[in-house]
């Protein structure tokens, strides 16, 4: 029987180790800001929105929200992001994905300062990402990195296989986990036998969108499991890509859906926003001194 990684006690231990790290920053005059924009009226993304103006609200870190009608155009849109990246006050700039579609998501990405992009998605972070000297990491990703090392698992010398090859998760997460020393598989919709690949892993990540898309049939007995989706059943229930009854009996880890990786996503944007204050306190300290 695995032993659940607990997304929500680790994640609980970071934040608090994150308001510290704020409250340390305040006292240098520097106070983190995160603006988060969300265009449009789509439920998830209002919920998510909220509970991120939670979580700042819990950490001490000050929070903006912009929330434009769903008509609002690229123009306008575009001059708020760049409001934001003049504004000293504002460290970090979130805009909420999906876009409505008349919005070009890759111009507002692109749009937002790489200094200020704490969704790490800015083709900068992302190159800086690839070759291991980055400024922040992607939430997601960086949040299943921290459940692995606060686990205990070490992913030196292990056949680790990520299924699925999004840009916001499957990708980083195979960079991450090779700057972790893991030997890594990405699958994908064109991966032949599937199953083969997946019962090869040490650690398996999954993220592909699909209900219990892994079964027991696809994972090596003793693997560690990280279940990255997140779907809701006709009944209205939340579950993962994993089907976790089935799986949780022989893997040696496991993460729940909801409870796993989901409250690390967050956590992981507040770091980045803190991480970014952080690096313009440095640049205040630097010119108080050239004063002096």
């Amino acid at each position: 029987m695995a032993k659940l990684i607990d997304g929500k006690a680790i994640a609980a231990e970071i934040r608090c180790e994150i308001a510290a790290d704020v409250q340390a920053l305040c006292a240098r005059g520097v106070q983190p800001g995160l603006a988060v924009i969300l265009v449009g009226d789509d439920p998830a993304s209002a919920v998510y929105v909220r509970n991120k103006k939670k979580a700042c609200e819990q950490t001490g870190i000050r929070s903006e929200s912009y929330e434009l009608p769903a008509d609002t155009t690229e123009e306008q849109l575009l001059a708020l992001i760049r409001k934001l990246n003049a504004d000293p006050a504002i460290h970090g700039i979130l805009v909420q994905l999906p876009l409505p579609s008349h919005l070009d998501q890759k111009t507002v990405i692109h749009t937002i300062s790489p200094e200020k992009d704490v969704d790490a998605f800015h083709p900068v972070n992302v190159g800086k990402i690839m070759i291991g000297d980055y400024d922040f990491l992607p939430c997601t990703p960086a949040g299943v990195m921290a459940l692995l090392e606060r686990s205990g698992i070490d992913c030196t010398g292990k056949e680790c296989v990520v299924v699925g090859r999004s840009n916001i998760v499957g990708k980083p997460q195979a960079m991450l986990l090779l700057h972790a020393n893991g030997t890594v598989t990405v699958c994908h919709s064109h991966t032949k036998n599937l199953a083969e690949v997946t019962r090869r892993a040490d650690i398996l990540v999954v993220a592909v969108g699909r209900a219990d898309f892994v079964g027991a049939d696809m994972v090596k007995p003793g693997a560690v499991v990280v279940d990255v989706g997140m779907n809701r059943r006709a009944d209205g229930k939340l579950t993962g890509d994993v089907d976790f009854a089935a799986v949780e009996p022989i893997a040696s880890y496991i993460t729940p859906v909801p409870g796993g990786v989901g409250p690390m996503t967050i956590t992981m944007l507040l770091k980045n926003t803190v991480k970014s204050a952080e690096k313009s306190a440095e640049t205040l300290d630097r010119q108080s001194s050239r004063v002096i």
